[in-house]
């Protein structure tokens, strides 16, 4: 009888913890793979992790960062470049009429268009020349 108890309440405990632990992963939301970050990572912290120390940036600064978008990576909130060009975008919407499309075409790299500079030098500047007739 004693046995019979103590297999009882162990299934009930197993119940119960399976249905606390279904709660808990339903909860967490879909983890999106699409950016590549969440598939793989832990190889992508380790790689970016690499890079801190052999670029300009300083070394704390670039193991933070990598912490950073190792976890918003898991919260499926990492972003990825198709918004950096909506963002560019929305920027040249903000222009005159007159210059939003010439901004637009810089953004877009269209035309006879340079690109110089970088991020960690402080910006990146385009240049587009339009031929005038």
């Amino acid at each position: 009888m004693k046995n019979s108890a103590i297999r009882s309440t162990l299934a009930v405990l197993l119940a119960a913890g399976g249905i606390a632990f279904a709660g808990v992963a339903s909860a967490a939301g879909p983890r999106h793979q699409s950016d590549g970050y969440a598939a793989g990572s832990a190889s992508t912290y380790r790689e970016e992790l690499a890079v801190c120390g052999h670029i300009q940036q300083d070394r704390a600064a670039c193991i933070r960062e990598a912490g950073a978008a190792r976890q918003a990576a898991a919260q499926g909130q990492l972003t990825g470049a198709p918004d950096y060009l909506q963002n560019a975008l929305a920027r040249c919407s903000l222009q005159p009429p007159m210059e939003r499309s010439a901004c637009e075409a810089r953004v877009r790299g269209t035309g006879q268009t340079e690109i110089e500079g970088s991020v960690l030098g402080g910006g990146v500047i385009r240049e587009t020349v339009t031929p005038i007739r």
